[in-house]
């Protein structure tokens, strides 16, 4: 059964995913190709993880002490490039 904390992590491996694939190849195809297409189709599904993610830490931060000692850090994973790959390998597993 999928708890609150394994749904967080689901939301914050797509969210890591989706912004990779944001930066590393939309964003180059745009301008190599002068097609922003990709960047379209990945903006707004990577703007609805970030956001769910981030209610997801501001949700799990009372219940989880791993995210209340290290509530900054998870959060300023969201914006560096495999951050959520990094906060999930090294403080969420059990």
């Amino acid at each position: 059964m999928l708890s609150f904390f394994n749904i967080f992590r689901l939301v914050a491996f797509l969210e890591g995913l989706s912004y990779v694939l944001l930066l590393f190849i939309a964003t180059p195809l745009k301008y190599l190709t002068d097609n922003p297409t990709y960047v379209k189709l990945l903006g707004m599904p990577h703007g609805l993880l970030f956001m769910l993610y981030i209610i997801c830490v501001v949700m799990l931060k009372r219940d989880h002490d791993v995210i209340q000692a290290n509530f900054k850090k998870i959060l300023l994973a969201s914006i560096i490039p495999f951050g959520t790959f990094y906060i999930d390998i090294n403080y969420l597993k059990r």
